[in-house]
This record gives structure tokens, sequence and C-alpha cells, in this order.
């Protein structure tokens, strides 16, 4: 198992930018299929970015956020790029150790408290 801790979140104006980091504990965290999902006020929790080897992104943030990983600090980034106040949410990091859909939310069984992210227009 990995814990994981999001900082990072915050308040940007409509195209500003933020980095969200994830800093996971444990041995293994190489092996894990790391992602990042949001939960916007009155909405389900959705997929933003995933990555193992390769990164993955939901259509809504593909060309303006950036997942990345650096294995030898334990940690994940998301990168977040020309902001929209519908990005405005709670970001969190998940973990999961096996995976067939790297985009679904029920792939993973370790999450972060999560981090508030509000962009004003």
């Amino acid at each position: 198992q990995v814990q994981l801790v999001e900082s990072g979140g915050g308040l940007v104006q409509a195209g500003g930018s933020l980095r969200l980091s994830c800093a996971a504990s444990g041995r293994t965290f190489s092996s894990y299929a790391m992602g990042w999902f949001r939960r916007a006020p009155g909405k389900e929790r959705e997929f933003v970015a995933a990555i193992r080897w390769s990164p993955y992104y939901a259509d809504s943030t593909k060309g303006r956020f950036t997942i990345s990983r650096d294995n030898a600090k334990n940690t994940v980034y998301l990168q977040m790029n020309s902001l929209k106040p519908e990005d405005t949410a709670v970001y969190y990091c998940a973990a999961a150790a096996y995976y067939s859909d790297i985009a679904k939310i029920n792939t993973y069984d370790q999450w972060g408290q999560g981090t508030q992210v509000t962009v004003s227009s």
C-alpha cells in the first residue's frame, strides 16, 4: 500500500496555471499506476489524467494538463495550464497496483485527501 498526500491547490484566475503534487510513501511507488481525479460541486468524481509508463488524459484536459511522475521522489505531478472556471474542483490523487482500465475510478484503491483548485473568471 501507499499513502498519498496532495499539495499545490489554490485560487487562480482563468487562463492561469497551477501544478499539483502528490507525494507517496512506500518502496514500490514505481510499480503503481497513478491517477488524478476531480469532483466539482454537485457533480460526480471524474477522471482527469493517469500515468503508468505513458500518460492518459480526459478529453476535457487533453492539451492543457500534463501528468508526469518522478519515481526517485515518489511523486506524481499534474501541471495545469489555461485553467478555466469549469476546472474548479477538489483534485484527488489515486494509486492502483493492478489495473485494466486506467481511467476508471474503481481501478484505484488508494486515495489522497484532495486539494482544492478554484479558478475565478
